[in-house]
């Protein structure tokens, strides 16, 4: 686990309960992907790693820039994260908030990754297959990977269904080498 995402789990740990409280999952999901944008802006994060600037001012100069996109608590969130120097770990903080959204939601989105292009028919079975698998409604996103000489590879939360042939000869030649 990343420094950054030990770091960042507790501002969306709060951030989350304070939406789920208020019934407001959607919109502080909004507010967190733009608060998240801006931090992830290049000119931006050199603001915020200048060590020449104040947290009152990095504080002010967020909120400047979100004007319009965060409601009141949202602008508190921002001062509480200036105040702790944590604005860069917005983006982070913002995925794993996502994460307890679609928890709560009881939803994961899945990742296939392919060789070739997914049908109709496909995504339905995969989805179902994963429903049943994890108890959860399944959003499903396809991808065509290039790199894969055939098979899948599936995307959901922590779990990685690798079905792909590369990965099939990765996992050969690593038993064949003990």
């Amino acid at each position: 686990m990343s420094e950054q995402t030990t770091a960042a789990r507790p501002y969306a740990k709060a951030a989350f309960e304070v939406a789920k409280d208020a019934g407001n999952l959607a919109g502080w999901s909004d507010q967190l992907a733009f608060m998240s944008a801006v931090a992830s802006d290049a000119r931006m994060d050199e603001f915020l790693d200048s060590p020449k600037v104040t947290r009152e001012t990095m504080a002010k100069a967020f909120l400047e820039t979100c004007e319009g996109k965060v409601d009141d608590g949202g602008r508190n969130f921002i001062r509480l994260l200036a105040d702790n120097d944590r604005l860069p770990l917005l983006p982070e903080i913002a995925r794993l908030f996502e994460g307890m959204k679609a928890e709560a939601e009881r939803k994961v989105e899945a990742t296939v990754f392919s060789a070739q292009d997914v049908d109709a028919d496909q995504k339905k079975a995969i989805a179902d297959a994963l429903k049943k698998r994890l108890g959860l409604d399944v959003d499903l996103i396809c991808k065509v990977d290039d790199s894969l000489i055939g098979g899948a590879i599936i995307r959901a939360g922590d779990l990685v269904i690798d079905g792909s042939v590369r990965g099939r000869l990765t996992r050969l030649a690593s038993s064949l080498s003990r």
